[in-house]
């Protein structure tokens, strides 16, 4: 499953050269995220609220293959690599036109709210698995 999420380059992610700002690329893939979990029928703040639950990225590794630029039309895909009881690793790529820009593997964990590791809630491991 390969969740794909759009989106515009304005003018504010731009740096002095007028390409992204290398850590704007995190804000495109924390967006992506966001929506794959959504599309999926995941509610975030009902599950802290619930279940006591939130996702922290634990871990990013990045390739910045190409820049883009403002006003770029980007595609960002998000693929789960590996599900486990408390952690989740996505492939997410950013692209313009089918062509890579930027690649990251990034894990993500459950924790409690003690900031300690905590199981997924069952019915979020079946979507996102």
């Amino acid at each position: 499953m390969t969740h794909r999420f759009t989106c515009r380059v304005y003018y504010e992610d731009t740096d002095l050269a007028g390409i992204v700002y290398y850590a704007n690329y995190l804000k495109f893939i924390e967006r992506a995220r966001t929506e794959m979990v959504r599309a999926l029928g995941v509610d975030q703040a009902a599950m802290k609220r619930d279940a006591g639950i939130v996702f922290a990225v634990r871990r990013v590794e990045a390739d910045y293959l190409s820049p883009a630029r403002f006003d770029d039309l980007l595609e960002v895909t998000s693929t789960p690599e590996t599900l486990t009881g408390a952690r989740l690793v996505l492939r997410q790529e950013v692209l313009r036109g089918g062509t890579p820009l930027f690649s990251a593997r990034v894990t993500l964990v459950a924790l409690a709210q003690d900031g300690r590791p905590a199981r997924m809630p069952a019915e979020i491991r079946r979507v996102l698995g």
